[in-house]
């Protein structure tokens, strides 16, 4: 089980498929908990001010060349200061030849050392790539995720206010489920959220007076999805009398998940209501918006427009 902080060593190499020239003593505990793959070249020439040394160390032609320009002593030296600054793991890139003072260096301070034929760029990409994903902050929600005309809709609200009926009938009308009852975020990057579900309880939606049931065998595999971007969020709650409740739409909400502010409808539950046509409405209407086009804005400039051909006639 990876750790909540990290990724373990061990899955990234075997995951990119990084040879193993040294293991440490410690190698199936070392965690990774910083997604910044380095280049050591600074290091390299003994400048180690605001060296950060829990990153991933990579060495590749450039400087295994400038290495090579110095006799054994002097590597030796270079590679003890690099293996004893505490780093997690070195990779040797580019298939380029191992040199014997590394080996002793890594072996001495007990760091692992791996190795790869891929050059210097593509490893850091994809390495960084994986560490982005298992590193990024993450949360889990009480709630339902569903995907409605492509746009990724969290449904939240108190337990009982028909949020698993709601996506039920949506999945009914071709959408697809992605979480019921919980739901794991994930921030991919300053302004994105991915939503899935939790690996128990993906497929399942729980039904009041029915149960659990597996909605992919029942409905089929394009009734449900792996995860997708939250591109709005819709609370239901219960009609409240004395509740003021938007009707233009000309003040967009927003909530705060993860430093990320994402637009936000509350929806007022009433017998009668058909929550699925106005989650699809909501949906549509949110692409649009993101798409340039918004049609409250559009009522109300019609609106002034109407009200100012009144003051001049």
């Amino acid at each position: 089980m990876e750790p909540e902080n990290g990724m373990l060593l061990k899955s990234l190499v075997e995951e990119i498929g990084l040879q193993v020239v040294y293991k440490s003593t410690d190698y199936d505990r070392v965690v990774i908990s910083s997604q910044v793959i380095n280049r050591p070249g600074l290091q390299l020439t003994g400048f180690y001010d605001h060296f950060t040394a829990n990153r991933l160390q990579i060495i590749g032609i450039i400087e295994d060349a400038y290495l090579h320009e110095f006799p054994e002593e002097v590597r030796q030296q270079k590679f003890y200061d690099l293996m004893e600054s505490g780093i997690p793991a070195l990779i040797i890139a580019h298939d380029v030849e191992t040199m014997p003072e590394c080996v002793v260096a890594a072996q001495k301070y007990d760091v692992t050392l791996l190795k790869s034929g891929k050059d210097t760029s593509e490893i850091i990409v994809t390495m960084m790539t994986r560490l982005n994903n298992a590193l990024a902050p993450k949360i889990m929600r009480h709630g339902v995720f569903v995907e409605v005309y492509g746009e990724g809709l969290l449904i939240i609200g108190e337990s009982g206010m028909g949020k698993s009926e709601t996506a039920l009938e949506l999945i009914k009308r071709g959408h697809r489920l992605i979480s019921d009852d919980a739901v794991n975020i994930k921030k991919i990057n300053s302004s994105t959220l991915m939503g899935t579900a939790p690996d128990l309880i993906r497929n399942y939606i729980e039904l009041r007076g029915i149960g659990v049931v597996d909605v992919r065998h029942i409905f089929g595999n394009g009734s449900v999805k792996m995860g997708e971007k939250i591109d709005l969020v819709v609370r239901l709650e219960t009609w409240k009398q004395d509740a003021t409740y938007d009707r233009l739409g000309n003040n967009t909400q927003y909530i705060d998940i993860l430093g990320v502010k994402l637009p936000y409808l509350t929806v007022p539950v009433t017998p009668g209501r058909n929550l699925a046509v106005i989650l699809e409405v909501a949906a549509m209407n949110n692409r649009q918006k993101r798409m340039g086009y918004d049609s409250a804005r559009d009522f109300s400039e019609r609106l002034d427009q109407y009200f100012d051909a009144l003051e001049e006639g």
